[in-house]
């Protein structure tokens, strides 16, 4: 077998080289602890290891997604107990707007402090989070959600929406809520109209009604959009009709009987109302849904600022004649019954922000949980075995430079040393 020169050192040349390269390669793995230096070590590996890194970022982007909204539930539920704290105190001033010794000078002074608070909740109810968008804006976050018109009323500019954030992999989680639900579609007590009829020969008054039981309005009251109230013989009983002034099947009567405050209360079918004054037998007073006059804001619904407002005017332009101490009287118990209302929505509200911020919590454990794993399979992929790669590189150098010393020694056969 004929061996030329050149395909001899050819031949040992590659073979340092090949040696050469796997010692390098191991030398490599060392000092960068990975087993995976590129996908044609380990393709099946190296797929595995891509997914692997994909979730990881998902979950990176996950955590970031609960980190912002537990940071804005957490803000909304601090603005919220400050809503509630300034309604608490717009509560205390209806009742103590309601006491009998004081004077107009007195009422002057709680309008004005009730003007403040509505400066208060008005900024309240337009608070931005930490990226500069309106919390209860809905989806227009943008702009402000609450205007005050040049009326003095009050206009919500948003709407209903509810902006969320995924925080798992088919989890999501609200940021926000709409103030419309939270701030304007507040249950009214007052949304029935209640007027005396002209021909009355007594000097009666009817009061505001309030509506105190929702459920029995529905289904007895509104289906019937209007009742009277006749006096009897005597001023000392009173017959329910319908509004053609028929009696009702069955009837309803009932005896007049005073009240503390001197008035005749009377209940129908979730309705109370108040007759004050002097009565007279056969005199009229009409009760009727506020869809008959939707300009009188008799409506299912009074916004919080709205409400304050009717309160604030009425404390301003009331006097002490009967009248204006009636109609106070009025507006106070139906400001205080909507307080209630706005104050048990704002709590329904804080009660799911908790119940939020509870799912992620307990979400961001999973999620850590999930990291864990795939920092552990990761790991397993592509760490490398330190003791395998040092052992192998021990080899590996004892093989190249065995070919290196064999080059030599081969390298140096020729026959010109022969000759």
């Amino acid at each position: 077998m004929r061996i030329s020169t050149i395909q001899q050192f050819n031949s040992g040349v590659r073979g340092i080289q090949d040696n050469y390269a796997n010692a390098s390669r191991t030398q490599e793995q060392i000092s960068s602890g990975k087993r995976i230096l590129s996908p044609a070590d380990d393709p099946v590996a190296t797929v595995r290891l891509l997914q692997l890194s994909q979730e990881s970022n998902k979950l990176e982007q996950y955590s970031n997604n609960m980190t912002a909204a537990n940071n804005s539930l957490a803000q909304e539920e601090a603005i919220l107990n400050s809503v509630n704290n300034a309604l608490q105190r717009v509560r205390e001033i209806a009742l103590e707007a309601g006491g009998g010794g004081l004077t107009n000078e007195d009422r002057q002074a709680l309008a004005t402090e009730l003007g403040q608070r509505e400066e208060e909740l008005l900024d309240l109810f337009n608070s931005r989070n930490a990226r500069g968008e309106y919390l209860f804006g809905g989806y227009q976050s943008n702009q402000a959600p609450f205007v005050k018109n040049p009326d003095g009323s009050y206009s919500y500019q948003g709407d209903e929406g509810q902006r969320s954030v995924q925080i798992a992999g088919s989890k999501t989680v609200a940021l926000n809520d709409n103030g419309k639900e939270l701030f304007v579609n507040v249950a009214n007590v007052n949304r029935v109209l209640t007027s005396a009829d002209a021909a009355n020969t007594g000097s009666g008054r009817i009061s505001l009604g309030v509506v105190e039981n929702k459920n029995t309005y529905d289904d007895s009251f509104y289906p019937q959009g209007s009742v009277g109230i006749v006096i009897g013989a005597n001023a000392a009983s009173y017959e329910i009709v319908d509004s053609a002034g028929n009696p009702l099947v069955p009837p309803v009567t009932g005896a007049l009987e005073e009240n503390d405050e001197g008035g005749y209360d009377i209940r129908y079918a979730g309705v109370a109302v108040t007759l004050d004054g002097q009565l007279g037998a056969g005199d009229r007073f009409t009760i009727a849904t506020g869809d008959s006059d939707p300009a009188s804001d008799k409506r299912e619904t009074r916004g919080v600022l709205a409400t304050i407002a009717n309160l604030r005017s009425t404390l301003e332009t009331s006097t002490d004649s009967t009248e204006d101490k009636l109609h106070r009287r009025d507006v106070i118990a139906v400001t205080l019954d909507n307080l209630d209302n706005a104050m048990n929505s704002v709590l329904q509200v804080q009660t799911t922000i908790g119940a939020r911020m509870n799912v992620i919590d307990s979400t961001q454990v999973q999620n850590d949980e999930l990291s864990l794993i795939n920092t552990s399979v990761t790991s397993e992929l592509e760490d490398l075995d330190y003791a395998e790669a040092l052992s192998r590189l021990s080899l590996q150098t004892v093989v190249l430079e065995a070919a290196q010393q064999s080059f030599v020694k081969v390298s140096g056969l020729s026959l010109f040393n022969l000759i």
